[in-house]
């Protein structure tokens, strides 16, 4: 396997590991300690991986050559009826883990402006790639599909009267974010490429 091939999903996994746990953390913050009790507080990849998110679907995206990896950890778990703000809590929680994708993608993006000149072309490379697998994964997760984070989102300020029109969407979640990942990615890909040119003043 390519070695760069290797550093991108070794960035991958570490990014969607940094992105649940801050999901943890920010239920801990208000209220829930579920996370901590599963001991799921860690950058310890093992406790985190899913078969499929983690590791098959990456693969398999860069076995067919898709132009694209994605990929997910398996979810944080947390009790909704324990935070403290019933009204936004689901959505604050939800919202921590894209934030921190775009949280180091802002901080390597100034490493890339700023450092140009200095760092080794391989380190900024390196810096790219990692600015580019987090902000494909915090707008891919922001997509309102569920069980994405944007679903979660979007729900909070949907009326609680729709609560059945949610638990059909979650039913079929994963088929449906795995269409949109498949059919209908390049959706977000202008998205993609406005944020990678913001953080790092670089082009796609």
């Amino acid at each position: 396997m390519d070695i760069n091939l290797i550093f991108s999903l070794a960035i991958l996994i570490m990014s969607v590991v940094v992105h649940e746990v801050c999901h943890g953390y920010a239920a801990y913050a208000l209220g829930d300690k579920t996370a901590s009790y599963q001991g799921r507080l860690t950058l310890n990849p093992l406790y985190h991986l899913d078969l499929f998110g983690s590791i098959l679907l990456p693969l398999l995206l860069v076995i067919t050559k898709a132009g694209f990896i994605i990929g997910w950890a398996k979810p944080v778990p947390y009790n909704v009826y324990n935070l403290r703000n019933q009204r936004w809590g689901e959505a604050l929680v939800a919202a921590a883990g894209p934030a921190s994708n775009f949280l180091i993608a802002f901080v390597f993006g100034l490493v890339i402006r700023f450092g140009s000149e200095t760092l080794p072309t391989s380190f900024l490379e390196l810096s790219f790639t990692l600015v580019l697998i987090n902000v494909v994964l915090a707008c891919f997760n922001l997509v309102p599909i569920p069980p994405l984070d944007g679903s979660k989102i979007l729900f909070a300020f949907l009326p609680n009267r729709l609560g059945a029109l949610r638990e059909t969407f979650e039913q079929y979640g994963l088929f449906l974010v795995l269409i949109f990942a498949f059919f209908f990615w390049e959706a977000i890909t202008p998205i993609i490429s406005f944020f990678v040119s913001l953080f790092t003043g670089l082009s796609l």
